[in-house]
Parts: C-alpha cells; structure tokens; sequence
C-alpha cells in the first residue's frame, strides 16, 4: 500500500527587497512540498510584495514580526536580508521553534553565525546556509569521484569567479558597505567557490594567503577583487580568483552572461573540470575504460541551473526537516567559509600566511 504523501509545509520568507527575494519566493511557488507562503518585511511590506513576483500561494503580507513567528501552522523560514540584519533575525526563528533557511553569508563575522548555530542546536531545529550550489549535479558527480578515490592522492584545487563591474551591479547598494554586508566579493560571491573546494574534497583549508583590492573606481569599501592561496590539511595546495571584472557582460543582477567560472581538482592518478558555472557538463580523466571523457547534465523543462538548484536545495531542506535525510548545507558551512575569508583578510593585512582558527567546526 503506497505511503500517503506528507501534508504541504507552510514557509514564511522574512526581507522583499534583497536581491534574492524575488528568485526564492519563485522556488517556492513552484515546489508542491510548499502549501503556503507568508511574507514579512519590517517596513512598508505590502509596497516590498510589489517589487516581487506574484505567487498564489502567498497567504498574507506582514510587517509584525513577532505575529509571523508566532504561527502555530508556521513550519520554517527563510531569512533574506541585509547582511548585518541577518544574524539577529535568524536566531529570533530558531528562539520560535521555526527551521532555519538563511541567506549567505547568514552574519557579518563567524562569530554571529557561531551564535546562530549555538541558537539552532539548543532549540533542536534544522539550520541551513543556502549554498545551493551544493546539489547542482555537476557538483554532485565531482564530489561523488573525488570521495570515492578516483583521482588518486589530491595534489592541488583550482577556482574562478569572476563577473560583471561593480558600476553595472549599484554601487550605492548596501552589498558595496561594509557596515552592511561585511564584506565584497568572497562574502557575497566568492563564498560559493570557498565552499565548493572544501564540499567537493572532503578535506578543510588551514592556512591562507591573500590579496585583497579595490580597483572599481567606485566609491565602495569592501573588496571587489580578490586572490587566495590555500593550504589544505591533507597537504594538498589551491587557488581562488574572484572579482567584479567583466566590462562587456552586460548590466542587472540577475545576468546569466555576465559570470566567467572555473573549478579544477587535480589527482595523481586523473582530474576534474568544471569548465564554466553555466555549462552543466563536468570534464573527467580518471582510469577505466573511458579515461578521459565529458559527462553532460540536463535540467527539467523550463528550469535553469540557478532554478534546478534552488528548487533541489529546499526539496532536500523539507527532507531534512522530515527527518529523511541531512542537511544540504548545514551552518557550519557557513562558518568554515566565515573563517577562510577572515583569514584572507588578516593575511592581506599582515602580508603573512594566516591560519584558519583551530577547535572551529569544519563544513560538511
């Protein structure tokens, strides 16, 4: 007899002005794990709602914060707001008995999002960091070869994002203040990529060299280019570029052309190539009958590689939730990524290799 199918959860998305908003409430309107939808802005919420797409599964637009979260039929929230607010406003959901799904980098230093995780465990809910790269499928294989022991002992990593200038992207917004995003391109974007090379590895960066620049000609005070030399713990050695770079990519936010990516892992015994973030197709030289091949990876009908993402992130979220498998990307994530980039910038600083804080959680 077929198990009867879970009751749709209600999810409650906390900020409608961040730059993701819009894209998150799509995620939800298009999961049928998802029955219902509150949103919540801590002014002028229903002027915010206009800025978004429309959703039929929005049930209320709220400015009452303590209202929302006091919602018995309330099952998680998603926290997707400026940087400096995030921190505060995802330890009071986890205080309410409500899961966890927080915007990166979820605070402005490790030790906010040490205390969120430390709010999380002690109210026993599901906290996650919305590194939805995590379960893009190439990403998925390459993880799956490097942990099996394909490429042999792992001799170095190799990483680049690079993407449009920060004159096309506002540089008035809140994401170029460092009192408000807490830092530039590693914390916003470069993250993603910090993360990767320890997910897909298994294995944790200790020490960190890095050169950090302002070289828009904006009036910003956070980075927008960054390089980063890593040492991991299995001894094995990597690299990351990052940077707001590209002059002819086009302008807007939301620009699928405007991002040149790379993510290389190379093996004594083979390696692994990524050759652009919007190509799901993965390079692989490993022994076996087809030793050097290129594997290629379809989405569903309709959806992009940032809509497949998102929409398997939050599936496997509510899986988390429902106590059917991990967490995609628990905090500590988060926090491994917090630690990698306060390292980088004490080595900027100092013009010395900079270890990564010891007795700190690692990242799943």
């Amino acid at each position: 007899m077929p198990r009867d199918r879970p009751a749709p959860l209600k999810c409650a998305l906390l900020g409608l002005t961040h730059p993701h908003s819009g894209a998150l409430l799509a995620t939800l309107e298009a999961l049928p794990d998802i029955g219902g939808v509150v949103l919540w802005e801590n002014a002028a919420g229903a002027a915010s709602a206009a800025a978004i797409p429309r959703s039929r599964k929005v049930e209320a637009v709220a400015s009452d914060l303590r209202a929302v979260l006091g919602r018995d039929d309330l099952d998680f929230a998603i926290v997707c707001v400026r940087t400096d607010q995030a921190a505060g406003l995802a330890r009071k959901v986890v205080m309410a008995g409500k899961h966890l799904l927080a915007e990166k980098p979820v605070g402005l230093t490790s030790a906010e999002i040490a205390g969120v995780m430390r709010t999380a465990e002690r109210a026993r809910v599901q906290a996650a960091v919305l590194y939805v790269n995590r379960v893009h499928p190439v990403v998925v294989e390459a993880r799956r070869l490097c942990r099996a022991g394909a490429l042999g002992p792992m001799l170095s990593y190799e990483a680049r994002f690079i993407t449009t200038q920060v004159r096309f992207r506002d540089p008035g917004s809140w994401l170029f203040r460092r009192r408000h995003a807490g830092g530039g391109i590693l914390s916003w974007l470069g993250c993603h990529y910090l993360d990767l090379l320890q997910y897909i590895s298994g294995d944790e960066v200790t020490t960190v060299s890095a050169s950090l620049a302002r070289r828009s000609g904006e009036k910003i005070d956070v980075e927008d280019s960054a390089a980063l030399a890593f040492r991991f713990r299995s001894g094995a050695v990597g690299t990351f570029h990052a940077g707001y770079a590209l002059a002819f990519s086009g302008g807007g936010y939301m620009n699928p052309a405007g991002n040149d990516s790379y993510l290389a892992c190379n093996g004594r015994d083979g390696r692994l190539v990524w050759p652009s973030q919007q190509v799901p197709q993965l390079h692989i030289e490993s022994a076996g009958r087809r030793p050097i091949r290129d594997k290629t990876f379809r989405f569903g009908a309709g959806l992009t590689g940032a809509g497949f993402c998102r929409e398997a992130f939050v599936r496997q979220f509510v899986g988390a939730m429902r106590g059917e498998n991990e967490s995609p990307a628990p905090l500590s994530a988060a926090l491994r990524t917090a630690l990698i980039i306060e390292a980088a910038a004490q080595a900027d600083r100092s013009g010395c290799t900079a270890r990564i804080a010891l007795g700190r959680r690692s990242a799943r």
